[in-house]
């Protein structure tokens, strides 16, 4: 057993899995977590669909830090800001209630996440607009949301910004539960970056169908507070009337810390397949880790990565298996499944229409299969079956 604690910087999913699957090899060794806010355990997915499950904020949360701390047989220092590491002394210094300390480590995890991207806008109602990336977050904007005040049509106004997958999953939980919403992104279409036109065309149908509004080509200007909630300008000249601003235009790995001890970073923190930074004893999982040059902020990833790592720390060095891994999201109205074809890869699209949606395969030029996309309740049958035929993105170790 190590002298010093294996620590864990982090308390979102990937700290949490890690810290279950390590104890599940290793019940004695040290394990500390330390994380700037209170430590509570929830599974962020369940945020963007918390409304139609009727799921109050109180309600998401798994266990808070004392009970984390005695499940898990780990010292969880709450409230406390990693300000920088120090490889060479394997330490790091922390800062809690105004206080300065170190605290060393013997082998040190970064699960860091990612930070939500903010548009500079304009206007005296910016600084009101919400991000949902934590429970912290989701607890603001859904009390924000239940105390404003109803829109003239007798329904709340919510004006959510970025078409991207969180944004559309938000907007069909809001749509779904009496509200009424409008996703405004510069791209031409929803799900831009991860869906070819035709089935993008589509997958934004069906969703208008349930009573959301796109306007797309355009952004957000400014934000200008009103008596009865904010109007929000848009650079192609119209304005809307919101009661509530979201923004979900995308996230970036959090690398600053990493950058306080020169550990390599790209988009995300940089790891081999065993998840090691370019620093001795540091690590790095979840959304903040660039894989091999793979970013993938998903949960099947960070439960493979979490398994990975705890064996490797436990002592039997592992590297971490990429299977064919598809993303489920989350718009009963537009039900709709995402594999993904690898980047740099050169794919055809082959199609099939059914009645309710479509099948669409992402072909490369030896005809094997590198990705999929499955819109509607026909073609999510077929889900097993074709990731069963796509290779893996990360093979397993022989």
């Amino acid at each position: 057993m190590d002298m010093q604690p294996i620590v864990i910087i982090g308390s979102g999913m990937a700290g949490y899995t890690l810290a279950r699957e390590f104890r599940k090899l290793d019940t004695e060794q040290e394990l500390v977590l330390i994380c700037a806010d209170d430590a509570v355990n929830y599974t962020k997915p369940t945020l963007s669909n918390a409304l139609v499950g009727k799921k109050a904020p109180e309600q998401i949360g798994l266990g808070d830090a004392e009970k984390m701390s005695t499940q898990l047989n780990m010292r969880i220092e709450k409230d406390t800001w990693v300000k920088s590491i120090d490889p060479a002394k394997h330490e790091l210094t922390i800062e809690k209630d105004g206080q300065i300390s170190t605290q060393d480590y013997s082998k040190l995890i970064l699960a860091v996440g990612a930070n939500p991207i903010r548009l500079a806008i304009a206007g005296d109602g910016s600084d009101d607009i919400h991000v949902v990336n934590s429970l912290i977050d989701y607890r603001a904007f859904r009390e924000t949301l239940d105390n404003c005040s109803t829109g003239e049509c007798g329904n709340k106004r919510v004006v959510i910004l970025g078409a991207g997958l969180i944004g559309c999953e938000f907007a069909n939980d809001l749509q779904n539960t009496g509200h009424q919403v409008t996703v405004i992104d510069l791209a031409p279409q929803p799900l831009g970056r991860l869906l070819p036109n035709h089935v993008a065309q589509a997958f934004k149908e069906n969703l208008e169908q349930s009573g959301i509004k796109f306007v797309l080509g355009t952004t957000v200007e400014k934000v200008s507070k009103t008596d009865r909630g904010y109007i929000v300008s848009l650079a192609s000249g119209q304005s809307l009337q919101a009661d509530v601003v979201l923004s979900a235009i995308g996230l970036q790995p959090n690398i600053a810390l990493a950058k306080t001890a020169e550990i390599s970073t790209s988009r995300g923190v940089i790891t081999n397949t065993l998840l090691e930074t370019n620093q001795i004893d540091i690590f790095a999982i979840g959304d903040c880790a660039e894989v091999n040059g793979t970013l993938l902020p998903f949960v099947m990833p960070i439960m493979q990565q979490a398994r990975a790592l705890a064996k490797t720390l436990s002592g039997q060095a592992t590297t971490v298996y990429y299977p064919a891994m598809p993303v489920a999201v989350k718009t009963p109205a537009a039900p709709l499944t995402v594999l993904p074809a690898p980047l740099g890869v050169e794919v055809t699209w082959d199609n099939e229409e059914f009645e309710d949606g479509m099948l669409s395969k992402a072909v490369d030029a030896e005809g094997t299969l590198r990705g999929f996309i499955l819109l509607g309740a026909t073609a999510g049958k077929q889900r097993l079956t074709l990731t069963k035929l796509v290779p893996d993105l990360i093979p397993a170790s022989v």
